[in-house]
């Protein structure tokens, strides 16, 4: 049995986790290089530091619009033309960030962009749960949602060198730096159509006693999808855990967010030049990205899903509030390191433990719910930012009132831990999901 699993998990892995980063990466690039175009969009297009910020978080209102139905549509339709057409759509409405005009060209923009990837990401943690058993799950979350921080490391450098690429193509630096970031996401909604598989009973790579082995294991995690009834929705949406979830996952996304708009401004603050500013900035997104990475795979280790949470939440908030203090720009940016360390090294552990909590009737539903309640803190971040930016001539009151919900969001977590902590032993044989639709929280 070793070696099936060995053999099977190796196809599967390097399959599917490999392609879904890279598109993650492109993702998460094509929704947050407005924050390095900002750095001359907003003074060609006279925007102030509260219209980017309320047009870099409109993103998210077409996002939480359209997130559930998308997750059900993916549910219906397949995930691998789903996840296609999601890429191809917003890869088309990345690059008319370029041709923005003025503030409503902006917002409408964002929010179509917004409306385009929505889904992208808990259809894809919902395509885990149909392909990667639950003993990998944290490994292959945290290695998926390394490409957020890693988008900007590599984003980073080459947004800097585009900026100044002024007259290529009768273009501005910012609207190259968005047309050439939306080229790979169409390219690669090609290569998800050729490569993805709704199911495992789908994979003709598998051989017949692999398939076997992976559906055996499958549905002795639990997690074989089933579908979701329109009454079954408004159950889960309303059911106490996943609005506490949700609540939780506001305070990691904001914190995220606020980093991945601002951070290029607050770095070139430190008197750096465009490319300069890149390379910088590409520093606390390689430490978080490393660091998620590593924390996932040893919160897999040790099945231990609580302490993982807090500690790096904890780290979060120091990290973020502490760099306000800094008097120095060396010190600000370890600060800001060890704030991006903690949020992103949240991240895989959180969604770790939202996929033992929720049951295989609540997984298309509940994740796209907590997912697009909480990236409404994505519009509230960025906007918040912006708006105390213009009132003070600082970002530091953003940061420290992201990392004052951010001690709110270490009890949530606390509690979440301990709730998972006190199931796990259930959770783990097998038993009965804490929050299935007509189980605990209602």
């Amino acid at each position: 049995m070793h070696d099936i699993e060995s053999q099977t998990m190796r196809k599967v892995l390097r399959r599917f986790v490999p392609l879904l980063i890279i598109c993650f990466v492109v993702s998460f690039l094509d929704r947050v290089n407005v924050g390095f175009a900002a750095l001359t969009m907003s003074k060609d297009l006279g925007f102030s530091s509260t219209v980017f910020g309320l047009g870099s978080g409109l993103f998210f209102i077409g996002y939480f619009f359209f997130e559930v139905p998308s997750n059900l549509a993916l549910e219906r339709i397949g995930a691998r033309r789903w996840i296609a057409r999601i890429m191809l759509t917003w890869g088309v409405l990345s690059a008319a960030n370029a041709f923005v005009v003025g503030e409503r060209s902006f917002y409408l923009v964002r929010i179509l962009l917004g409306m385009a990837e929505a889904g992208f990401f808990p259809g894809v943690i919902l395509f885990m749960t149909w392909w990667i058993p639950a003993s990998y799950r944290g490994r292959v979350i945290g290695a998926f949602m390394a490409a957020m921080p890693f988008a900007s490391v590599i984003g980073g450098p080459i947004s800097g060198w585009l900026l100044g690429t002024n007259g290529v193509l009768g273009l501005k630096g910012w609207q190259l730096l968005f047309v050439t970031e939306a080229l790979p996401s169409l390219a690669l909604a090609v290569v998800v159509l050729k490569m993805l598989r709704d199911r495992p009973a789908d994979a003709e790579w598998l051989d017949e006693d692999e398939r076997r082995w992976l559906a055996q294991r499958l549905d002795a995690d639990g997690r074989a999808a089933s579908a979701v009834t329109e009454k079954g929705f408004w159950n889960i949406a309303k059911r106490p855990m996943v609005m506490v979830l949700a609540a939780a996952y506001f305070g990691i996304v904001g914190s995220n967010f606020g980093l991945s708009f601002f951070l290029p401004q607050i770095v070139h603050a430190f008197k750096l030049s465009f490319v300069q500013t890149g390379f910088v900035t590409a520093i606390p997104f390689a430490v978080g990205g490393f660091g998620m990475m590593w924390w996932g795979r040893r919160s897999d280790r040790r099945d231990e899903r609580r302490f993982h949470l807090l500690l790096p939440m904890g780290l979060a908030v120091t990290g973020l509030a502490g760099s306000t203090f800094a008097p120095w720009p060396p010190l600000e940016l370890a600060l800001l390191c060890v704030g991006c360390f903690g949020v992103y090294s949240t991240l895989p552990v959180f969604w770790s433990t939202v996929s033992r909590l929720l049951s295989p009737a609540v997984a298309a539903v509940g994740f796209a719910v907590i997912n697009s309640l909480a990236n409404l803190s994505g519009f509230a971040a960025p906007y918040l930012i912006g708006a105390i930016k213009d009132a003070t001539g600082s970002t530091a009151g953003g940061l420290q009132a992201i990392a004052a919900y951010g001690c709110l969001t270490f009890v949530l977590l606390a509690g979440i831990g301990r709730y998972e902590a006190t199931h796990g032993a259930r959770l783990r044989a097998g038993g009965k999901r804490v929050v299935g639709v007509g189980e605990a929280g209602g």
